[in-house]
Formats: structure tokens, sequence, C-alpha cells
């Protein structure tokens, strides 16, 4: 049985994952509106995949025999002034749910909850992914910033991503 504490802490980051998901849903609509259809589709897929994420924590805490407790979303940005500030934000955003899944584990180990920490390192791994993975789009605008075909081209070939790519880096 999970403590008290541990069910908010893990209602708070279902509440944390579905952000993360309107975020991304957010820059994806920027991205669309911006004629960026690759980066869009990217975004997208993304904002499935915290919803994937967010249904792993709501499942765990029912499996517990939690209660789970859904709350307010905070609206997000829906504008900036490139494709680079917007991922730039992106990996700022996973590095900060890096952080929160980090104290979740660390509770679960304050608590002695040792099936609530391995059900975590799931996500202490994924995060790993999470933030590699933006990071290297990051590192390719940077690249790319000063040249409108290699922006044409980012564009493509993040539009190629798939949904089971999406899957195996955690979305259900």
């Amino acid at each position: 049985m999970l403590s008290e504490r541990m069910v908010k802490a893990l209602n708070d980051q279902i509440n944390a994952e579905l952000h993360s998901a309107y975020i991304y849903l957010a820059m994806s609509a920027y991205f669309a509106d911006a004629n960026f259809p690759g980066f869009a589709h990217w975004m997208r897929l993304q904002a499935q995949e915290e919803l994937g994420h967010a249904m792993k924590f709501y499942d765990y805490i029912i499996e517990r025999r939690g209660r789970v407790q859904l709350t307010a979303l905070e609206a997000p940005a829906t504008s900036w002034e490139t494709p680079l500030a917007a991922f730039e934000d992106a990996l700022k955003h996973e590095q900060y749910i890096s952080g929160r899944i980090n104290k979740l584990a660390s509770l679960a180990l304050e608590e002695h909850d040792h099936a609530t920490g391995s059900f975590l390192k799931w996500f202490v791994d994924e995060q790993v992914e999470e933030e590699a993975s933006v990071d290297a789009v990051v590192q390719d605008l940077k690249r790319v910033q000063d040249y409108p075909a290699g922006l044409f081209m980012l564009d493509r070939e993040l539009g190629q991503r798939t949904p089971a790519a999406a899957e195996e880096a955690g979305a259900e």
C-alpha cells in the first residue's frame, strides 16, 4: 500500500506528465502554424508519449490501491521566436521532469517503498533518453540555424518519426 505522501507525490507527477503533453501539443500547434510539418509531427508524437507516461502513473496508483486525483493544468506558452527556442524550452522542461523523477525516487527510498522504487527506475532511465533525444535536435538546430535549406531538411527528417519509435521510448 502506498503512503499518503507517496500517493500525493505520484498524483503530482501525473499532473506534470499531463502538463508536458500540453506543452508539446502547444509546440506542435506552433510549428504547424509556422509551416514546419515535420517539427509539428515530432512534437505531436512527443505529446502522445507524455500522455502514455501519465497513464503509467495513473495505472500504478490504482494498482497499489491509491486514489488518483487529477488537478488543473497550467496553460502552456503558445509561441516561440525560433524553432531552436522551442526545442531549447523542451530540453529545459525535460530536465525539470528528470529532477521531479529523481525526487520521487528519493522519496521511495526514504519511505522504504521498494515497489515504487522499482516502478520509478523505468522513468529514471527514460528521462536520460528524453533529454538526449531533445538535445540532439537542439544541437542540429544550432548547426543549421543560419541555413534555411538545413532547417528545411531537418524539418523533413523529424517528420519521419514514427509512433513505434515513440512507443519504444515509453508511450502506450
